[in-house]
């Protein structure tokens, strides 16, 4: 039986792209009477070949699902049979280069991504079946004579119709995929919407949220941690942050929601999927408090967005604790800055904010003038001259433990707003 190999090079005459013919067809030098024998005998056995492959096709690949279609015949069957027919009349009518009818073929890709299967299981099925039709082919090209040069041109030819059979299933396939994309994109979107809800039920999960979890194939953790992102560019492709962590990419502000934050590895994973990228992930709360780690999350991008927390990259809510909470209630901490800082009004705004500096290291050490001062990085007796100030100003309300605690409060937010110097930096 001849190869697709086996020709030598002048007798290889195979049109692939449109263009003139730099050698003469040897399949259109064949006398019209042997091709209409060949074609006649060829469309006669096409509905045994095509049980033919299809049984052996069975044989190789026994898991292979047969989909009946209307009528109750395997719709490979029809397919097969179909692809032969198609090849044999276009060879009779000499139109050139056989065409794929797409349909068909197309809906086989669909299958494939449907059925979750690779399309190089479809693509080495394909390649099955043209062997087989190339060996029936063969054997009728020797009953009418067909010169072998002539069924050189036709083995390349069924090779070429190969691969549009595969072209037509791949753009099936992908249609497929990308179907099943949006699919799962929207119903992990719901998915998400009813986690930050806060309505679903608050002690075992509620059986929407099971429901919705089971069909995008999400199990349902303990504990998660929702992540807010903001895009190192307008059309940044997602993070490979895998299956496993839910990801919406709709919003202008990216979310996501990662189960069980502190298992072994996360971290180290979240880390690398998410360089290049900013933004703030919330605190790891159970299940059904979600929302609450999205507000955490939120409440840290909007600081970031405002440079009073650090912007370089996706930052863990849990590590800048006295921040959050600081610079969140901002209405409340300024009242109470107005009410606590009301002597320091007459100071001069140089003078008023050494003596704010120097109270803050004071109440945070506790200790005498030595202690201030090398947190300040002055002369004791510096701090010992503004401590005397300090007393005067508020008089025996300083020693009172509530009053401190409010100056030590908006203090410390002062100085995260940086507002006041952090001897924190000098070391």
């Amino acid at each position: 039986m001849p190869g697709r190999r086996g020709a030598p090079e002048a007798e290889r005459v195979v049109q692939i792209r449109p263009g003139p013919l730099t050698v003469r067809s040897a399949w259109r030098d064949v006398p019209r009477l042997q091709v209409r024998r060949f074609a006649a005998i060829a469309m006669a056995e096409a509905p045994a070949l095509a049980e033919e492959i299809l049984r052996e096709i069975r044989r190789e690949y026994p898991h292979l699902p047969l989909v009946l279609d209307d009528s109750g015949e395997p719709m490979a069957l029809v397919g097969i049979r179909r692809a032969i027919e198609v090849f044999v009349q276009q060879l009779e009518a000499a139109e050139g280069r056989p065409r794929v009818p797409p349909e068909v073929f197309q809906e086989f890709g669909r299958g494939e991504g449907l059925h979750g299967r690779t399309l190089d299981s479809l693509q080495a099925i394909y390649r099955l079946g043209v062997r087989l039709a190339w060996r029936r082919f063969a054997e009728i090209g020797q009953r009418v004579d067909i010169p072998p040069p002539a069924m050189y041109e036709l083995v390349d030819a069924g090779y070429e119709y190969l691969d549009g059979l595969v072209d037509q299933s791949v753009r099936g396939y992908a249609e497929a995929a990308a179907r099943q994309a949006g699919e799962r994109l929207r119903l992990q979107r719901r998915l998400m919407e009813l986690l930050f809800s806060e309505h679903h039920h608050r002690g075992d999960p509620a059986e929407a949220l099971v429901e919705r979890a089971a069909r995008v194939g999400w199990p349902l953790p303990d504990r998660v941690a929702v992540g807010v992102l903001l895009r190192p560019a307008r059309e940044a492709v997602a993070p490979a942050v895998g299956q496993s962590v839910l990801l919406d990419m709709e919003y202008e502000q990216p979310r996501m929601v990662v189960p069980e934050p502190d298992a072994a590895g996360r971290p180290e994973l979240l880390d690398r999927a998410l360089t290049g990228w900013a933004g703030a992930i919330g605190p790891p709360v159970p299940l059904a408090e979600a929302a609450k780690s999205l507000r955490w999350a939120e409440a840290a991008v909007r600081l970031m967005e405002r440079g009073l927390l650090p912007a370089g990259g996706v930052l863990h809510c849990t590590e800048h604790t006295e921040a959050l909470v600081l610079l969140q209630p901002e209405e409340l901490i300024d009242d109470l800055a107005l009410r606590c800082l009301a002597p320091l009004e007459h100071c001069g705004p140089t003078h008023g904010r050494r003596l704010a500096e120097t109270l803050l290291a004071w109440l945070e050490t506790r200790g005498g003038a030595p202690e201030v001062a090398a947190r300040l990085g002055v002369h004791p007796q510096t701090v010992r001259y503004r401590l005397r100030q300090i007393r005067e100003l508020w008089g025996d309300e300083i020693d009172d433990p509530d009053r401190r605690f409010e100056l030590e409060l908006v203090l410390r937010a002062q100085r995260l707003r940086g507002e006041l110097g952090d001897p924190r930096a000098r070391r």
